[in-house]
């Protein structure tokens, strides 16, 4: 890995409406209307993310609508989380608001949804 750290900030300023995949670290102030999928989240304080959340790390300070699923979870308590929590570590600061369910991550791969949905004919 010669690239060294990579990250993307998007700032408070910012508002993104649609899904944000990112291979690196992403730092977020700004408002999402869409699904994030990254290496490591970091959101300040005064951001806001209106989705789904799957990060292999993830520190939130904000406010989130929608599921988090994380391997390494922070959750500070200025966090304000209306959603299930999926995770293999947890940590909760004093304070935080959590308006959901907590989970430990299942010990398949998070990704491995089956599709048997639809009834046979």
């Amino acid at each position: 890995m010669a690239s060294g750290s990579t990250f993307s900030v998007i700032g408070a300023d910012v508002t993104i409406t649609g899904n944000i995949s990112a291979s690196a670290d992403l730092h977020i102030d700004g408002t999402v209307e869409g699904d994030i999928t990254c290496a490591s989240l970091v959101q300040g304080e005064k951001s806001s993310i209106h989705g789904a959340v799957v990060a292999e790390s993830a520190r939130l300070a904000g406010k989130v609508s929608g599921s988090i699923t994380a391997r390494e979870l922070v959750i500070l308590k200025t966090a304000h989380i209306e959603g299930d929590v999926h995770y293999d570590a947890l940590t909760i600061e004093q304070g935080a608001a959590v308006d959901g369910r907590f989970a430990p991550n299942a010990r398949s791969a998070v990704k491995a949804v089956p599709s048997s949905v639809q009834a046979a004919e």
